[in-house]
């Protein structure tokens, strides 16, 4: 599409993913965590804002769904405690942060998206949900510091849409649960 007068086109579609988004000290953990890795000279870092744990990716959608996926995606939500503690190296270089277990909530919530992700006719990952925080791209060779001892209360997910821009690579479309994350819990 080309920019008009008034700006660039909007794209007819929107890739789309549902997410777990950390609130301010949640990301502020979670940056000096990845200050503590020794990273190499060709990794891609991501910027705190585009820090999140993946609930599903969706993929490009019509924006004329928008509003249907938005009612249709707020499910219940029964707050949990997320506890990172295991630093890892992905095939590819990708750096993440897992957590030391999976709540059940969490995968409650996990399944009951997908199942209803499902009844909208979009298609979900089939595989063990593995859920992760990426720190960071290209990253063969980083070294990785201590575990991190602190957990984080999720009160929340989000809608996102990847808009492709480097300067703001995610845009929040839909809250769903507690507006504001139940921030960071101590060790």
């Amino acid at each position: 599409m080309s920019p008009s007068a008034t700006g660039p086109a909007v794209a007819a579609t929107a890739r789309l993913f549902l997410a777990l988004l950390p609130g301010p000290a949640v990301r502020a953990a979670l940056d000096q965590h990845a200050q503590a890795w020794r990273w190499p000279p060709q990794t891609a870092s991501y910027a705190p804002p585009d820090w999140h744990v993946t609930l599903h990716f969706i993929g490009a959608v019509p924006r004329t769904r928008l509003a249907e996926l938005k009612s249709a995606l707020d499910a219940p939500l029964a707050p949990f405690e997320l506890r990172f503690g295991v630093p890892m190296l992905w095939p590819q270089g990708l750096a993440v942060l897992l957590p030391m277990a999976v709540p059940t909530a969490l995968q409650r919530l996990h399944d009951q998206l997908g199942s209803r992700l499902r009844q909208l006719g979009l298609r979900t990952d089939e595989r063990v949900y593995r859920p992760h925080l990426t720190l960071a791209r290209r990253a063969e060779g980083a070294l990785p510091p201590a575990p991190p001892a602190w957990g984080w209360s999720v009160r929340g997910y989000v809608l996102m849409e990847s808009t492709g821009r480097p300067e703001a690579r995610y845009r929040v479309l839909q809250h769903y649960g507690e507006a504001e994350d139940g921030g960071l819990l101590p060790p």
